[in-house]
């Protein structure tokens, strides 16, 4: 029998929401900056960026220019790897998180310290504050609270230093107070195969009370569907009736929508979006769905926001939250308890609100498509996958698009979507998806939609077998987890690989 935290969880969450509502935004991005470069000023980075001088925001600007994961590695953390004892952030990093990221191919290690631990669980509550705002009644910390991540397991390469993947580290640093709801349990979240994981969960998950399931859409509903064909349910609502919250991120959730609600028809379950990295934990959903995600402003990174198309341009302009616009695409850029410093983090946001600010995350700043002219953006594609299945009422499950080149006369120009849905769909139905994904693609885009009018042809529509997605992403030793499946993919070779891999026969024109 697990008892109710939940009593103690409603008070500490209605202290934290009266002290978000009195907080400048502004003001605490300027403390949080000046108490990480006060803290770092002696470290290798900070001697060599003149950190006891820095004064201001300006200051830092001025001293410390933008990197890229790469930048960071190849100037100050390969050589010492696996020890980083005060080279970006004082004392020694305790753990890496391992990941290739989503748009590129090689392994990255991002440093994880004790702080930062301490900021992801900050965010974490933060979450769950805004749900206890929502749902007064609330027994969220009454029953067991699920993380489908990857495997827990770590290496030691050196003493002191663990590595693995995030969700492993996350559950090494979970609360003592915390642990008797943490699920799954040591013996499956220490299994580093997934189909082997998936079966021990399909057996031992039916019957538990699961209060929270937290999980990248696209696992989540592997399982999901392993579970009902398991026990016979209809929908997660009938196992688990009492659900309280769905936790998603990672992925734009628009085109999973329909198929989650119709999932928790049954139960009370909610879903609530967060937006994490590896480098740091950036914000949470405080408000409706599509309404934006609060960001994380006194917890211990500071953000700076960079118009997309100055990401590299010699000197880029570097707002902050005093000056960042709403509405305007920005590369969303990191300084971090954890010792990434100007670090470009890879993902393009727009605030939607500053007091308190609010935020939607737009796509990668690798993951665009402009081959012909077009300029798309993952939201954009994202947006028309939604519209489109909800015209066609097919349910998309996962998906990547890529662009065709003509390569001999007669061949066309043209994108090329591999959607992956939840039922085989029929004729008809692909061919109102092909028209509405294109005509919805058109009103995102107006550069794609003059470029229609010019000759560009149709976008093409391939259908992957269910469970397509998850096998490719098993073949490259990302299954489960976190991982997700690249949106946009640019490059011609790559995207002909993987659909080839996907669909044999659908690689070409």
């Amino acid at each position: 029998m697990i008892p109710d935290l939940t009593p103690a969880l409603r008070l500490w969450c209605a202290a934290r929401r009266h002290r978000l509502e009195r907080r400048d935004a502004v003001a605490a991005q300027a403390r949080t900056l000046l108490g990480l470069v006060r803290r770092a000023r002696a470290t290798r980075f900070g001697r060599d960026h003149g950190f006891d001088r820095i004064r201001s925001v300006a200051d830092f600007q001025a001293r410390v220019p933008l990197r890229r994961w790469e930048d960071m590695w190849d100037g100050y953390w390969q050589d010492p790897f696996p020890v980083l004892e005060n080279v970006s952030w004082p004392g020694r990093v305790p753990f890496f998180a391992v990941t290739s990221g989503t748009t590129g191919g090689r392994t990255k290690h991002i440093p994880v310290t004790r702080p930062m631990l301490a900021q992801n669980r900050a965010a974490a509550l933060d979450l769950l504050a805004f749900h206890l705002r929502r749902r007064p009644d609330s027994r969220v910390w009454g029953g067991l609270n699920v993380m489908l991540g990857g495997t827990t397991d770590l290496s030691s390469p050196a003493p002191g230093v663990q590595v693995g993947d995030m969700s492993g580290i996350a559950a090494a640093a979970v609360p003592w107070f915390a642990r008797r709801l943490s699920y799954p349990p040591p013996d499956i979240a220490l299994l580093p195969d997934w189909p082997t994981k998936l079966d021990r969960l399909t057996a031992d998950l039916p019957g538990r009370d699961i209060r929270l399931l937290s999980g990248t859409p696209s696992w989540v509903l592997v399982l999901a569907d392993r579970l009902m064909a398991a026990t016979g349910a209809e929908t997660l609502g009938a196992l688990f009736p009492d659900l309280e919250v769905f936790v998603h991120g990672g992925v734009a959730f628009g085109p999973y929508r329909a198929r989650f609600e119709a999932l928790l028809a049954g139960s009370r379950a909610e879903c609530a979006e967060v937006y994490p990295a590896s480098e740091g934990f950036i914000a949470v959903q405080d408000r409706g769905p599509d309404e934006g995600l609060r960001l994380m402003a006194d917890t211990g990174l500071f953000f700076e926001f960079v118009p997309t198309d100055e990401l590299d341009a010699p000197t880029p302009t570097r707002h902050w939250l005093a000056t960042a616009e709403t509405g305007r695409d920005y590369a969303l850029i990191l300084s971090t308890c954890a010792g990434q410093w100007a670090y470009i983090l890879g993902d393009t946001v727009r605030l939607v609100e500053t007091d308190p600010p609010r935020l939607l995350v737009t796509g990668r700043t690798g993951w665009s498509l402009s081959v012909f002219g077009e300029h798309l953006i993952a939201a954009e594609v994202e947006a028309a996958v939604a519209r489109a299945g909800a015209d066609a009422g097919l349910d998309a499950t996962d998906w990547t698009m890529g662009a065709v080149v003509p390569a001999r006369r007669g061949e066309t120009a043209h994108h090329h979507l591999l959607i992956e849905f939840a039922a085989p769909p029929s004729e008809p139905a692909q061919a109102t998806f092909r028209t509405a994904f294109d005509r919805a693609l058109a009103a995102e885009n107006e550069d794609y939609e003059a470029h229609r009018a010019e000759g560009l042809d149709a976008p093409r529509i391939t259908p992957v077998a269910p469970g397509g997605f998850a096998a490719w992403m098993a073949d490259q030793g990302k299954a489960g987890g976190q991982h997700k499946v690249p949106r946009l993919i640019a490059d011609s070779e790559r995207f002909a690989a993987m659909a080839t891999a996907l669909v044999p026969d659908a690689a070409g024109p």
